[in-house]
């Protein structure tokens, strides 16, 4: 995979989250500094696949705090496609409200068309984020260094913010998510 050029351009299209998710008010803490007060930029690659929902449980839990903005970003092969569009509308949506009920952080969504790797790569030049979350593929070492991953490219490529590769739950791992619940104390 080579770089896209930084002057092409990319299709997209918005997605529009749904009502329910409550617009988070920016916090009142006098002792913050402003970046913190502000909230930061968090992009994180989804796809339908258990590792990008893996990544997006452990961005929640361990990276995301209140008054971040988390930018969903899934690459498909066209954005015309109606079903296509729609099938990851309806992801997008679900993860929103997660987000909203688990981290309690605001969400953008974004459905970009082209190869996933350098349109990745491409979302984290245009919106500066703290950092560029995103799964593995679930590949063997060599199945990896012979095909080339889009968690490699992105690694090697996205200069604009750091890449956080979270790797791949083994099978009969709890998520992240219920995790965390289960260490809340129940009332």
């Amino acid at each position: 995979m080579e770089a896209l050029p930084e002057d092409e351009e990319y299709s997209f299209r918005e997605v529009v989250l749904p009502s329910l998710i409550p617009v988070v008010q920016e916090p009142e803490l006098e002792r913050e500094s402003g970046e913190r007060r502000r909230g930061r930029d968090v992009i994180v690659a989804v796809d339908h696949g258990p590792n990008s929902k893996h990544a997006f449980d452990w961005a929640l839990v361990h990276f995301c705090r209140l008054a971040d903005t988390l930018h969903l970003v899934h690459a498909v092969s066209s954005v015309k496609n109606d079903v296509v569009y729609e099938t990851s509308q309806a992801l997008m949506e679900k993860l929103a409200i997660e987000a909203y009920q688990v981290a309690m952080v605001k969400s953008v969504a974004r459905v970009v068309e082209g190869d996933a790797g350098k349109v990745i790569c491409k979302e984290a030049e245009k919106v500066k984020p703290a950092a560029v979350i995103l799964g593995t593929r679930g590949r063997s070492l060599v199945r990896s260094v012979l095909q080339g991953s889009v968690s490699e490219y992105c690694f090697h490529n996205c200069k604009s913010a750091p890449v956080i590769i979270v790797p791949g739950k083994e099978a009969g791992d709890e998520s992240i998510v219920d995790w965390a619940r289960s260490e809340d104390p129940k009332p």
